[in-house]
């Protein structure tokens, strides 16, 4: 009997056509399979730009839109304000069209003109800068007009000659004062 064990181990060897078929089956396949990653990448670097493209436009149209907020902002930022001075305008039109106004009708006229116009101030968070006689001086929020022998401490307010004003804690205006000299 034969030993067939012999021919099942031992190596097939193709033909040379056969091995060449093989070859250019799988280089296909191969052509095949990078082609398809090929389409798969450029669909993904495609869909990348588009949303790097609407990206940048949402950028520039939030960009406009916040230059646009602070141009109105600006440009109507003291409306609330002037609205608020409108009636001490109407009352400063009302005092000056009454003829034959006596002192006494001036004068309260005045203060509540003056009334109208602090509380205006007061709702746009304007506040006034009085220091009394003999709170410290403060370089801050006054201004020293003179130095003045005083029976009171060294660097304190002797007297105020006008008012300070302050809006969201700013100076506006210092406080024009007189100052106690060192004795």
């Amino acid at each position: 009997m034969p030993d067939n064990s012999q021919s099942s181990t031992l190596p097939s060897n193709p033909a040379p056509e056969e091995a060449e078929a093989a070859m250019a089956a799988n280089a296909s396949d191969e052509m095949a399979r990078l082609q398809g990653e090929l389409a798969e990448l450029k669909a993904k670097s495609a869909d990348l730009a588009d949303q790097f493209l609407r990206a940048k436009a949402e950028a520039e149209n939030a960009r406009r839109r916040a230059e646009d907020d602070v141009s109105k902002a600006r440009k109507f930022g003291i409306e609330s304000f002037a609205e608020s001075l409108l009636p001490v305008c109407d009352s400063l039109d009302a005092a000056l069209a009454i003829q034959n106004a006596t002192a006494q009708q001036l004068r309260e006229g005045s203060d509540a003109t003056l009334r109208q116009l602090q509380a205006a101030l007061e709702r746009n968070k304007v506040q006034a800068i009085n220091p009394a006689a003999g709170d410290k001086f403060d370089p801050h929020q006054h201004q020293a007009i003179s130095v003045v022998p005083a029976e009171q401490e060294a660097n304190t307010v002797v007297a105020v000659l006008q008012k300070g004003y302050v809006i969201a804690e700013r100076v506006l205006r210092p406080a024009l004062v007189t100052v106690a000299a060192a004795k």
